[in-house]
This record gives structure tokens, C-alpha cells and sequence, in this order.
């Protein structure tokens, strides 16, 4: 596995479109000779925005031939462990008992998973239920917006985000190391998502020894995947204006 984390800051007055570009020009340099010297390398690319950078190191590395899963970006995995988190803190069980899934871009565009979200084989309007915990709309907000903004409040206090991907870096390596087959919210080239082809985003991955070793659709609520459609579009477009769609 060769974790990919190369990137340039961006310029004052830089839009986020010249910032791709540059990125995707470092990474022209960086891709061919990893292939080079280790063809059947898995990479693991944590370079924001990451889901187009997944998108970028995947087509580099198709002109050597066909990679199958072994290309795939950190996606909502943060996001994905906050949600849980948050969860857990409302209903006061533990985050491992919750299962609740961030989806799309890792970004302003992804999208809070709640239709599908259980504790206990529970939904979570069951669980609330049950525990008589009142999960109202402004509960919602808080969460959502707990997991949209962390990295931003992360961002301001310290200036940049360390420990928190370097741990779930450091799980997936370890996921697939040991072939664990455990299923995370990695980014992979996606043939299609909600009509939108090929494009990449994060959605629920299977992860073992050969990398993303299947994906998991399901039906979401209406809203979630009128949401998730745009979202694909999003990063469908970013990729395509840079010349890697």
C-alpha cells in the first residue's frame, strides 16, 4: 500500500479549480514511478479535495492497464466515525453499536445517511423510540452540522487536520493488510451513482487485501439520494474541467 498525502497549498485569490490543476500536476509526477516500482501497489490517496484526487490518481494509473480496486481515497471516513460518534453521544450507547453512513463527496455536498442509519438492528427513529429520546429536527441539524463543520473548526484552532486521518489512514492499511474485509466509506471510481457516470465519491466499500473489494448500494430516502445525484454531479464536473472525467 503507498498512502498518497502529496499536495500544494493553496494561493491567496486561487480558485479551488487552479488548485486542482496543480494538484493533478504533481501527482502526473508522483504516480508513474510508484507504478514503476511497485505495479501492484494498492494506493491510498489522503490529498484534498480527495475525491477528485482519487478520481485524477485512478486514471494516471489506468494507462498501465486495469487496476481494479486498488485505487481508493480516505472518502467520508472522518465524517463517517463523527456521525457515529454524535449518535452515540445523543442516544448514550456506544459509536461501535451504531451503523450510519456519510456518503458522496468529502465536503460541503456529502450527505448524512439517516434513512439507513441503526442501533441494535434498530432503525434510528426506533431506537429513539425505544429509549424515549426525543430526535427531533434541530437534534438533526446539530448533529449534521456537527459533522459538516469539524473539519473547519479542526482547521481553525490548529491550522491543519493531523491525528484524526492519520488514525483511519493507519486502519485502513491495517484493514487490508490483514484482509479484514471490513466495510468503510472510501472513495472509488464509481461506474455509476444515481445516474451520474463515472465519477468518484464515497459510498459504502468492502476493503480487504486487494483494496475496494465490492461496493454496497441500498435505497436511501428521496431526499438523500436526490442529494447524493447532486453531490455526484458536483465532483463529476470538477474532475471533467481538469481533463480526468
Amino acid at each position: 500500500v503507498v498512502v498518497l498525502a502529496a499536495g500544494v497549498a493553496q494561493r491567496p485569490g486561487e480558485t479551488r479549480l487552479q488548485l486542482l490543476d496543480r494538484n493533478a500536476r504533481v501527482f502526473e509526477a508522483i504516480v508513474p514511478p510508484v507504478l514503476e516500482a511497485a505495479p501492484q501497489s494498492i494506493l491510498l490517496v489522503a490529498t484534498n479535495p480527495v475525491d477528485v484526487m482519487t478520481q485524477v490518481v485512478h486514471r494516471i494509473a489506468q494507462r498501465t492497464g486495469d487496476v481494479g480496486g486498488r485505487v481508493l481515497g480516505s472518502g467520508t471516513i472522518l465524517d463517517t466515525a463523527r456521525f457515529r460518534a454524535l449518535l452515540g453521544e445523543f442516544f448514550a450507547v456506544s459509536p461501535k453499536s451504531v451503523h450510519a453512513y456519510v456518503l458522496g463527496e468529502h465536503g460541503d455536498s456529502e450527505v448524512l445517511a439517516w434513512s439507513e442509519a441503526r442501533i441494535g438492528g434498530l432503525t434510528i427513529d426506533g431506537f429513539a423510540e425505544n429509549s424515549g429520546r426525543v430526535l427531533d429536527d434541530s437534534v438533526r441539524t446539530r448533529i449534521d452540522e456537527g459533522v459538516r463543520h469539524a473539519a473547519y473548526r479542526i482547521i481553525e484552532g490548529k491550522g491543519a487536520t493531523w491525528f484524526g486521518i492519520g488514525a483511519g489512514l493507519s486502519r485502513l492499511c491495517r484493514a487490508m493488510l490483514n484482509d479484514e474485509r471490513a466495510v468503510y466509506t472510501v472513495s472509488a471510481l464509481t461506474p455509476e451513482v444515481v445516474g451520474v457516470r463515472e465519477v468518484t465519491l464515497s459510498l459504502p466499500r468492502v476493503v480487504g487485501r486487494a483494496g475496494v473489494v465490492e461496493t454496497l448500494y441500498s435505497r436511501f430516502a428521496d431526499d438523500e439520494t436526490a442529494r447524493l445525484k447532486d453531490s455526484a454531479a458536483i465532483l463529476r464536473q470538477a474532475a471533467e474541467e481538469i481533463g480526468y472525467g
